[in-house]
């Protein structure tokens, strides 16, 4: 049944691609940003959730039924992101008692909670793959934690239920987003095929060879509905991706063919996208100019550092969604229809040419 929904961060990835689909379903649906923005059927409110009096003062009125917290706001170090995002979390809830809070929060985190925060990525002892949600956390600080924690804390203060959805790196459409590979490959590919450079794939041999999957925004915009609908999923955490599996040896050379380039030969040795494209930006302005694209600026585009993270990592990456299946969720994407549905929509946008 439809209600009303707030969805914070409601301009990125995966805030965008939630509100799409609530205002597709007839939900009303109120959308929270630092910067609002118009999206078709969705009220803005804007909100800076590191302000605790400004959140209170711009959520007075919204009486949520189900809450989608989809942002979170890089730092320059791990102890700085639990201390800001953990703060916007509690802002958020605390601003929603005064409206009677709310009957559902869901918290997108991601696989950072098997794979460690930033500082310790894919290093250390880890659990074995396919990652299943029975495992526990790390024995390391991570701020997917701290924002768990204050989600927990709020629902047991409040009375909500929740829900933890654990994507993969996901593909989906947003401007100025810090972590966007499938926009990152698709300006990657065209520059590549603009100045005849190689489109090589930048990553490790493990990551190359082994098997892999990815999470598409439309299809983790349906999980969080699913479990704010679902009574069996009151109070779970989730992995989420697409259900399939791919191996980037497979996927590069199809991201090639749909640029009309060629896949160069992968020769083992890692050559980062922040490296590769850190003097790109006056050629992007110019080919923006030439094509009448509408984002001249490359950094709104891209983020080659956390690109770099994914496809650098030296283990596989397989992402276990059994427990989602036993409760009834039954979407599946194509990882390769997710990047050609993405690709022809930056296209269509003009964000490529």
């Amino acid at each position: 049944m439809a209600g009303t929904a707030l969805v914070v961060g409601a301009s990125g990835i995966v805030g965008s691609a939630t509100a799409e689909l609530l205002v597709r379903q007839g939900w009303a649906v109120h959308g929270l940003a630092r910067r609002a923005v118009a999206q078709p059927g969705v009220r803005p409110v804007a909100a800076d959730l590191q302000d605790a009096a400004a959140t209170a003062a711009a959520l007075s009125g919204i009486r949520a039924d189900a809450v989608f917290i989809t942002t979170w706001l890089r730092q320059d170090s791990e102890a700085e992101n639990i201390r800001v995002n953990s703060a916007m979390v509690r802002n958020l809830l605390d601003g929603l008692r005064s409206n009677g809070s709310t009957g559902h929060v869901a918290l997108v985190t991601g696989l950072k909670h098997y794979l460690g925060p930033f500082e310790a990525y894919g290093k250390g002892a880890l659990p074995h793959t396919p990652f299943r949600e029975e495992q526990g956390r790390l024995d390391v600080e991570n701020f997917y934690y701290a924002q768990e924690d204050e989600v927990f804390a709020a629902a047991e203060r409040d009375g909500f239920a929740w829900s933890v959805h654990r994507p993969h790196t996901v593909i989906g459409k947003a401007i100025g987003n810090a972590m966007n590979m499938g926009t990152t490959l698709a300006v990657y590919a065209t520059l590549c095929r603009e100045t005849g450079r190689a489109f090589r794939f930048p990553g490790s041999a493990a990551q190359w060879d082994g098997l892999t999957d990815m999470t598409d925004a439309g299809q983790l915009a349906e999980h969080l509905l699913w479990a704010a609908t679902t009574p069996a999923a009151r109070d779970q955490a989730f992995n989420v991706v697409n259900g399939d599996v791919f191996r980037w040896s497979w996927m590069w050379g199809r991201i090639a063919d749909w640029f009309g380039i060629a896949p160069a030969p992968f020769d083992g040795s890692i050559q980062p996208l922040e490296q590769q494209m850190a003097d790109d930006g006056a050629i992007w302005r110019r080919l923006a100019e030439r094509e009448g694209l509408a984002e001249p600026e490359l950094d709104r585009l891209i983020s080659p550092w956390h690109t770099d993270a994914d496809l650098g990592r030296p283990i596989e990456v397989v992402t276990d969604m059994s427990k989602s299946r036993r409760l009834g969720f039954i979407g599946y994407r194509a990882t390769d229809d997710s990047f050609y549905d993405l690709f022809a929509r930056l296209r269509a946008d003009r964000l490529i040419p």
